[in-house]
């Protein structure tokens, strides 16, 4: 697989913000047929990084309805990966 296709999004929610500042973890989306080898070499690939761990899941989509219709979302897989101290990911520098 390509690395940017591996990695499809940060996920930047305020529990994400939380995990960067204390324990410098950095969450993605990423492609669901990939593994933990191939994340980790896709993520010191496109960001220049050295990784301590990657840990993944495989996260189930939600049941919605809008009345009587019933849908689901789609199902996706996380990874969340912990960097080697000293090293950091930026994903907003100027704002």
């Amino acid at each position: 697989m390509i690395q940017y296709n591996i990695i499809k999004r940060p996920l930047i929610t305020e529990k994400t913000g939380i995990q960067k500042e204390n324990f410098n973890q950095i969450s993605f989306e990423v492609d669901r047929r990939a593994n933990r080898v191939e994340i980790k070499r896709a993520i010191e690939t496109i960001f220049n990084v050295k990784v301590g761990g990657v840990r993944t899941m495989q996260v189930k989509g939600k049941v919605k309805r809008r009345g009587r219709i019933v849908g689901k979302r789609r199902d996706w897989k996380k990874a969340v990966v912990t960097l080697m101290p000293g090293e950091r990911i930026d994903f907003f520098d100027g704002v």
